[in-house]
């Protein structure tokens, strides 16, 4: 059975004390037990939130450095992650491809350091609104897909989850249709199924990232490919974030 969850992603928000005041109430909040419940804070917050014993809540990462240690000043290995207790890390997210030039081949990379110090890579692809216009947002999930992640064994696979975000409709107020999710959540499926077996395919959770909120949640998780959502904005708010935990 896949893991229904709900991720948070803070992206570069919150000054402490907000940040604080938001990963308490959620940290006390009772939700769903059969979801997991992820929360990716900015980087300087990890270590305090991680040293709270998170009762319901686990923590990712919103990057992470392909290189193990070194001279690399401002970066922050998937080592040093571990040994604070992030369970996950996002990986490709499309602000990352969009204003850091990230590329296939270093989102490769980055998936492997991660995997190799025990830290759950979570995944990001989609296509720009030129892409979903042309009609070749097929040819650019799969490359993504195939480029950074078609290289881990089966066993390896499994321990990674990926969440499609249509770019066109994060922060835009525009939310792909239940329909729209289905159909690029199942394809995505099938390439899995492709490279490695239906069996592997049912046990990794992909999530929808595209302008998910407490309004529209429910109809899009009731969707049998859809396994939970990568939330921004609406995860800055408690209430928000927790309604749509409880959409499942």
């Amino acid at each position: 059975m896949r893991k229904r969850i709900v991720a948070g992603n803070w992206k570069m928000n919150m000054n402490n004390s907000d940040a604080q005041a938001l990963f308490e109430s959620l940290n006390t909040t009772k939700t769903v037990s059969s979801t997991e419940i992820i929360i990716a804070p900015p980087s300087l917050y990890l270590s305090e939130f991680a040293s709270k014993k998170c009762k319901q809540i686990y923590l990712a990462a919103q990057n992470c450095s392909d290189n193990e240690n070194g001279a690399y000043t401002g970066e922050i290995s998937a080592s040093m992650l571990y040994s604070i207790g992030v369970k996950y890390c996002l990986v490709g997210h499309s602000e990352r491809r969009q204003y850091q030039k990230e590329s296939d081949l270093l989102l490769k990379q980055k998936v492997n350091a991660l995997l190799k110090n025990k830290v759950i890579p979570i995944f990001c692809c989609g296509e720009n609104l030129d892409k979903r216009k042309s009609g070749d947002f097929y040819q650019v999930i799969q490359g993504q897909i195939e480029n950074s992640l078609f290289h881990l064994t089966d066993s390896q696979i499994k321990e990674v989850v990926i969440a499609y975000e249509p770019i066109w409709a994060i922060g835009t107020g525009v939310t792909a249709s239940s329909g729209q999710a289905q159909e690029i959540h199942a394809f995505i499926r099938s390439l899995l199924v492709e490279k490695y077996s239906l069996q592997t395919a049912d046990e990794i959770s992909i999530l929808y990232g595209g302008s998910c909120k407490a309004s529209n949640a429910k109809e899009l998780f009731m969707n049998r490919d859809v396994d939970g959502g990568l939330i921004g904005g609406a995860a800055l708010d408690a209430d928000s974030f927790s309604a749509i935990i409880e959409s499942f």
